[in-house]
């Protein structure tokens, strides 16, 4: 699968999880100054795709597309580290030069 392909599918997704999740924001804020527990409560539902799907690219790239030395090891951190900072730091060690088509990513189709 090529990099266009591989991208459009999973930022078309985060698009649409990015406006929920803003709505949801603007429902939490609405929410909690109008004191209605539920709207609030729904707004705040509706962040969770949006913070899954930003956990869950990583995971993707790396199955999918990973261009480095060590797989195995960014394997084990993704999957098994908690809190998540492995992530961030392969979103941007990673997923963000794959997509602008950088670094080790460059000549990677």
């Amino acid at each position: 699968m090529n990099r266009t392909e591989w991208f459009e599918s999973k930022w078309r997704w985060l698009k649409r999880f990015a406006l929920l999740a803003l709505a949801g924001t603007a429902a939490v804020v609405i929410g909690v100054a109008t004191e209605l527990v539920a709207l609030a409560a729904l707004g705040g539902l509706s962040l969770i795709p949006l913070a899954f799907w930003v956990a869950f690219i990583p995971i993707l790239h790396w199955k999918e597309r990973y261009a480095g030395d060590n797989s195995t090891m960014w394997g084990a951190f993704l999957v098994f580290e908690a809190s998540s900072w492995s992530k961030v730091f392969y979103w941007f060690f990673y997923v963000l030069p794959d997509w602008r088509r950088s670094g080790r990513y460059a000549d990677v189709p």
